[in-house]
């Protein structure tokens, strides 16, 4: 009801004074007739008659005024519509000009804000497709060019043959590696991946990533460690598995982008409401302001050269964030340039499973 009030109040103001205007036009134009005629007509009379003109001419002049902007006002209704369909059909139709010229605007501005969020997600699309294009390329080249070196001739020779084997395995491992990382971010964001939630500590899983990647951390003399000695069971409620897989993707990041003879430190802290935050924290170069909403996307790299020299999928980060949220906590990152970066997670604590710890400081 509001929308048509205010524009038949204009139409109607326009009407009238258009009206008011013809009517004593009419009016003076009689007087004068009147007066240098020998009939002369009453005043009373001539005044009915701009009266009667009055009303003729404010009916016909709103009637056509409505039906005139109606038509055309409805017909950009109509072509707008074919846009966006959702804003404008259940809306009724204004044929003031001050509330017709407000909703298109807002419809230009809602369009402008579709435009460059497409523009976005179209950029996005196109870094995407070119990252997972170089990321299958750059193995699948390998691969095709051992495999044509040992079928010119290479294959006589058993060192190369057994060194180019090796390496072409390496090549398709790293594929496979993709291919399966690939599938399960897909089954994270489709929540297609059901998660067998159990009992375990946290600890003790910390400790056997330890020793997983202990090897790798020594070839840069960086030593993985917790900041006290956890004593007692840290229990916690989740898919031990993917929480693995999380934890593991952390501590290799903290190692590739680490810095040589530093550090990697895991703590265990107690939050309210039934939590506990996992933070990793490396003393390596850390990363850019400008970096850390990306973070977390897939294929994206801070140091792109570096980064592939070191391996991986580059979809780590990005599978680590799916996993987190499937279990509906949150990850956080922190990160200062020469001084570090901090990965923190939350998880779900078992009632009364944190005892006393024995604190001792290394």
């Amino acid at each position: 009801m509001s929308n048509n009030t205010a524009p038949q109040r204009n139409s109607y103001r326009f009407a009238i004074r258009s009206s008011i205007y013809i009517a004593v036009i009419l009016f003076l134009l009689l007087l004068s007739v009147s007066s240098f005629d020998d009939v002369e007509l009453p005043l009373y009379l001539i005044f009915c008659f701009s009266l009667a003109c009055f009303l003729i001419c404010f009916t016909i002049i709103q009637f056509r005024v409505q039906r005139f902007i109606y038509r055309r006002i409805k017909r950009i209704y109509e072509d707008v519509s074919l846009l966006e369909s959702s804003n404008f059909d259940d809306r009724e139709i204004a044929t003031d000009m001050r509330t017709l010229k407000d909703q298109v605007e807002r419809f230009a501005r809602n369009k402008k804000t579709e435009i460059e969020t497409l523009q976005v997600r179209e950029n996005y699309r196109k870094e995407f497709l070119g990252n997972i294009s170089h990321e299958l390329k750059t193995p699948l080249f390998t691969v095709q060019g051992y495999i044509d070196t040992l079928i010119d001739g290479a294959h006589k020779d058993k060192v190369i043959r057994k060194k180019y084997l090796e390496r072409a395995q390496k090549g398709v491992e790293r594929l496979t590696y993709i291919v399966k990382d690939m599938d399960m971010i897909t089954r994270l964001e489709v929540g297609d991946m059901r998660l067998e939630k159990d009992d375990f500590d946290i600890v003790k899983l910390m400790k056997q990533v330890f020793d997983q990647f202990e090897m790798k951390a020594a070839r840069k003399n960086i030593s993985l460690v917790f900041d006290m000695n956890y004593n007692n069971k840290i229990m916690v409620h989740a898919d031990k598995e993917r929480i693995q897989q999380v934890v593991s993707n952390l501590i290799v990041n903290s190692v590739k982008y680490g810095k040589q003879n530093g550090t990697t430190e895991v703590a265990i802290e107690d939050l309210i409401n039934n939590k506990v935050i996992v933070r990793v924290t490396d003393n390596g170069e850390g990363i850019k302001k400008e970096f850390i909403p990306r973070l977390f996307e897939r294929f994206f790299r801070v140091d792109r050269t570096g980064s592939r020299r070191e391996g991986g999928s580059g979809l780590g980060l990005a599978i680590v964030k799916h996993i987190v949220e499937a279990h509906g906590e949150r990850i956080y990152v922190d990160s200062e340039i020469g001084i570090g970066s901090e990965f923190s997670f939350t998880l779900e604590k078992v009632s009364s499973s944190i005892e006393d710890i024995d604190v001792v400081v290394e």
